[in-house]
C-alpha cells in the first residue's frame, strides 16, 4: 500500500463513524460558500449525503489501482453532467470536503493528513473533470413514456423511447433517471431490461420502496406521454461474447431487469450456451414477469427459469433465498454469473459463490443506488 492510500485510509476511520456528518458539514460549507450551487441539487438531500460518502469510501479504496481509480472518477464525472456541473465547480466542492473532513475528525486531524487529502483531491478532480470533458454523449436525453403497466401495488413496468438522437448502450447496462415533472433534480439508476432495438425504446422494472422518491413518482404518478430525463449508459455487467462457458442469472426482485436484457440479447445469436435464470422474491406477487420469463423459456430451449419465493408458504416452487436455492444444484465452476438485485441480495450471492469456489472473475454485478 502506498504511502498516501496509507494516510486516507487511517483519516478515514477517524470520521467514518460520523460519516452523516461529514456530508452534512459538506454540502452546508458548499451552498454557504456558493449559494448557486444549491440549484443544482434536489429538495431532498438524504440520497444525494449517501451517494457522496459511497463516492468517497470507493475512490479512497481504489487509489492504489490507478486503472480502476482513474475509471470510477471519469465515469462519476461523466454522471455528474447531467447535474450541470462545470469544471470550475469542483473546487469548491473539493475546498469544502476538505473541510468538513478536518472538522470532524477534530484535534485528531494532522497535517500529513491535510496534504495527504489535498494530493487526492488534485487527482480526484482532475479524473472528474477529464470524465466530463471526455464523453461525447449529451449531459441527458429527453425520453417521451410510451406505456406504463402496473404490476401488483408496488412494480411498474414502462416503456420510453429517447426524443433526441438514439442512446447507445449495452444490454445489462443501467441509467439514471428523472421525473422532472415530480421529482426535479433527483435521479435514480435504473437499469434497462430490454438490449437495444431498431425503435430505440427503453424498458424499465421500478419498484416503490421506501423513501425512493423517484421511484414511487414512476410506479405511482408517470404516465404515457409524460417526459423523463435520462442520463447516459455506466455499468459493466455484458455479456462476453467470446466466452465459450454457459451462463448463470441471479435475480432478485426487479433486479431481473438486466437479467431479462441480456437473455433478450442471446435470443439474437445464441446457439451453444445453455443460460439458467434463477429468478427470487419474497411471495408470488414478487416475480411479476415469471409469465414472460417462462414464454421466452418454451421458444428457447437453451433457456432454463428456476423462480423461488422466501416467505411464500403456499408457493409450490423453490423455496429460499435466490442464493440457497442455486447452491442446491450445479456444479457451477465452468459457468459465467451474473448477479443483480437488492444490496442485501447481491451480497448474499455473492457470499454463496465464494463458498462454492467460483473464480471472481467470472461473476458480474454492479453495485449502484439513487444520485
Amino acid at each position: 500500500m502506498s504511502n498516501l492510500a496509507q494516510l486516507l485510509k487511517e483519516s478515514w476511520v477517524l470520521v467514518e463513524e460520523q460519516r452523516d456528518e461529514v456530508a452534512g458539514y459538506f454540502y452546508a460549507r458548499l451552498f454557504y460558500d456558493d449559494p448557486a450551487l444549491r440549484q443544482l441539487f434536489p429538495v431532498h438531500m438524504d440520497t444525494q449525503r449517501r451517494c457522496l460518502v459511497e463516492a468517497i469510501v470507493t475512490a479512497v479504496g481504489s487509489i492504489d489501482d490507478p486503472e480502476q481509480f482513474d475509471d470510477y472518477l471519469q465515469g462519476l464525472g461523466r454522471a455528474h453532467r447531467k447535474f450541470q456541473v462545470q469544471p470550475a465547480h469542483y473546487a469548491s466542492f473539493g475546498a469544502a470536503l476538505l473541510e468538513a473532513l478536518r472538522t470532524v475528525a477534530a484535534d485528531q486531524w494532522t497535517i500529513e493528513y491535510e496534504q495527504a487529502w489535498s494530493d487526492a483531491l488534485e487527482l480526484l478532480t482532475g479524473n472528474l473533470i477529464l470524465g466530463a470533458q471526455n464523453d461525447p454523449n449529451p449531459a441527458f436525453w429527453h425520453a417521451e413514456v410510451l406505456s406504463h403497466e402496473r404490476r401488483g401495488t408496488d412494480i411498474a413496468v414502462l416503456t420510453c423511447r429517447p426524443l433526441q438522437h438514439p442512446l447507445e448502450y449495452q444490454a445489462g447496462q443501467y441509467v439514471s433517471v428523472e421525473a422532472p415533472r415530480y421529482q426535479p433534480r433527483l435521479w435514480r439508476t435504473y437499469s434497462i431490461a430490454n438490449a437495444p432495438r431498431t425503435d430505440n425504446v427503453l424498458e424499465f422494472h421500478v419498484r416503490a420502496a421506501g423513501a425512493g422518491w423517484v421511484s414511487s413518482a414512476l410506479v405511482r404518478r408517470v404516465r404515457p406521454g409524460d417526459l423523463l430525463r435520462v442520463a447516459a449508459p455506466m455499468g459493466t455487467m455484458v455479456l462476453d461474447r467470446d466466452s465459450p462457458r454457459d451462463i448463470v442469472c441471479l435475480a432478485g426482485g426487479v433486479g431481473l431487469a438486466p437479467v431479462k436484457a441480456l437473455v433478450d440479447e442471446l435470443t439474437r445469436f445464441n446457439r451453444s450456451r445453455w443460460v439458467h435464470v434463477y429468478f427470487g422474491g419474497r411471495t408470488r406477487d414478487d416475480l411479476y414477469d415469471l409469465a414472460e420469463l417462462n414464454r421466452l423459456a418454451a421458444a428457447y430451449p437453451w433457456l432454463n427459469v428456476v423462480p423461488c419465493c422466501a416467505d411464500d408458504p403456499t408457493w409450490s416452487g423453490e423455496h429460499g433465498e435466490v442464493s440457497q436455492v442455486l447452491a442446491r444444484y450445479g456444479p457451477w465452476h465452468e459457468h459465467d454469473f451474473f448477479v443483480s438485485g437488492s444490496a442485501s441480495m447481491v451480497r448474499a450471492s455473492l457470499r454463496t459463490l465464494a463458498e462454492l469456489d467460483i473464480p471472481a472473475d467470472r461473476i458480474r454485478y454492479d453495485s449502484f443506488g439513487e444520485m
